[in-house]
């Protein structure tokens, strides 16, 4: 099997250092079949169709039964017509020669010309890309259902360089939360002998992993998958592409590729509205840099500020401190000289945090956490809330850690900002759960139990994280 040496033409996103690195050899064999796959001859109808669509081509022959389309393709691979079902009367069937035998296939047009998920502009290449699709897989059947066994992913120095990254991010950031142990016995229910078991509880390194954002993608000139090293064949859609990373692998690779994303910064086009874990990864920080600059800004000159977080800021003020933060990242200037009124740094905290694709606390988890709430004895209902935090993405798990941490010394000043727990659990429970399903229903019978969700984390914020 032959092999391509022009490791520029894989499209790689990740390279490691240059002395280690070692040019990965791409694997040509799909490549060649696609080249010798038969070209589309397009038979055209003698004469002009008044029935024929505005979308078709002379290729089209009107009502012609099967066995009519069958002589006109005979004996030409990669022949193709289009013809009116005789059957049913106003769809039409692509007739296409392929293996010394016609294949029909039901043709749709909506914009674009499809017979399955792929859409083409022309039925020129829909036949292209189907002449090479059929003759690939028909060739090297064997050997597709095999490609993906020996990977050379990790031999690309994607493993190592993406561990050294992790090591080196964790050796800065945090530790996974450690796990408390509440215990029945009445003796030692008291929070105080809680907290100190929670010093003595030894703590676990953990890593902010975080799976590939894959989506369908059309790749211009030729491109190998970067999991398997074998040419993604066909016309357009020929594999998937990582919208945060930018790994290039096959469709069926995407499901064996591990979940070692390292969200490129010059890929997200934005702070709001997204992927927690994926922001944090692409900025190198433990937490969103939203809530360390929002939460700083406001210690610094917002905790007597009555009705705090209650309050509502301007909209247009918020709006601009999103496009600010959309366009400057942690650059972005939120001081006093900027926005004199505190509401409004409170105000787009609090936005980007109900904006996030995915809750703080996660779809997943929602009804773990309003089904501890629910728990009557309250020494369980905590305990149930901290196992469901222990089960955050720890993005996610950090985040939260933070703002509670927060919110209880906003509470310390709860004589000037009238701002207690109770008070600050109605104001972010929403905030920070929303129910899988968008149901107003579920919302509002769920509102009780997403306020006592907060305010217990605050209260027993020394406890619980």
């Amino acid at each position: 099997m032959a092999a391509s040496s022009n490791s520029s033409l894989s499209g790689s996103s990740v390279s490691s250092d240059p002395e280690d690195y070692q040019p990965p050899i791409w694997k040509s064999y799909l490549y060649q079949l696609q080249q010798e796959a038969p070209r589309p001859k397009r038979i055209t109808c003698p004469q002009e169709m008044e029935s024929r669509p505005k979308y078709y081509g002379r290729e089209f022959h009107g009502m012609i039964s099967r066995e009519y389309a069958d002589e006109l393709l005979a004996g030409a691979e990669g022949a193709y017509l289009i013809r009116e079902s005789q059957r049913q009367p106003g769809t039409h069937t692509l007739a296409l020669r392929f293996g010394h035998q016609t294949l029909n296939y039901r043709l749709f047009y909506d914009g674009k010309h499809f017979v399955g998920e792929k859409r083409f502009e022309s039925v020129h290449d829909l036949v292209t890309d189907a002449l090479i699709t059929l003759y690939i897989e028909t060739k090297a059947a064997e050997y597709i259902a095999k490609m993906t066994t020996n990977p050379i992913y990790e031999h690309l120095g994607y493993t190592s360089l993406l561990k050294d990254k992790m090591v080196h991010r964790l050796n800065r950031g945090r530790t996974e939360p450690r796990r408390v142990t509440f215990q029945r016995d009445e003796k030692i229910s008291s929070p105080l002998v809680r907290r100190s078991a929670l010093k003595d509880t030894p703590e676990k390194q953990c890593s902010y992993e975080k799976i590939h954002n894959f989506k369908v993608h059309t790749f211009r000139g030729p491109h190998w998958c970067e999991y398997c090293a074998n040419f993604m064949w066909g016309l357009i859609a020929q594999g998937v592409r990582c919208s945060d990373c930018g790994l290039n692998v096959h469709k069926q690779c995407s499901k064996l590729v591990p979940s070692d994303c390292q969200p490129d910064l010059r890929r997200i086009k934005k702070v709001f509205s997204c992927d927690l874990t994926t922001l944090v990864k692409a900025h190198n920080t433990t937490r969103p840099m939203v809530v360390d600059m929002c939460i700083r800004e406001i210690e610094l000159r917002g905790m007597k500020s009555e009705g705090l977080y209650r309050v509502s800021g301007f909209s247009e003020h918020i709006e601009d401190v999103r496009l600010a933060f959309d366009r400057d990242g942690d650059k972005a200037d939120i001081s006093a000289s900027a926005y004199a009124d505190i509401n409004i740094i409170a105000g787009a905290l609090k936005l980007y945090l109900r904006d996030l694709p995915i809750p703080v606390i996660t779809f997943d988890l929602y009804s773990k956490f309003i089904q501890a709430a629910k728990i009557p004895n309250a020494e369980a209902r905590l305990e149930a809330i901290h196992e469901s935090l222990l089960q955050l993405p720890p993005a996610h798990y950090e985040t939260l850690r933070y703002l509670m941490a927060h919110l209880k010394r906003v509470t310390l000043f709860e004589k000037d900002n009238l701002m207690n727990a109770e008070n600050l659990g109605i104001v972010y429970g929403p905030t920070l759960m929303q129910p899988p399903e968008q149901n107003a229903l579920t919302t509002l019978n769920d509102m009780r139990q997403q306020k006592l969700v907060v305010q217990l984390m605050i209260e027993h914020e020394d406890v619980l994280f």
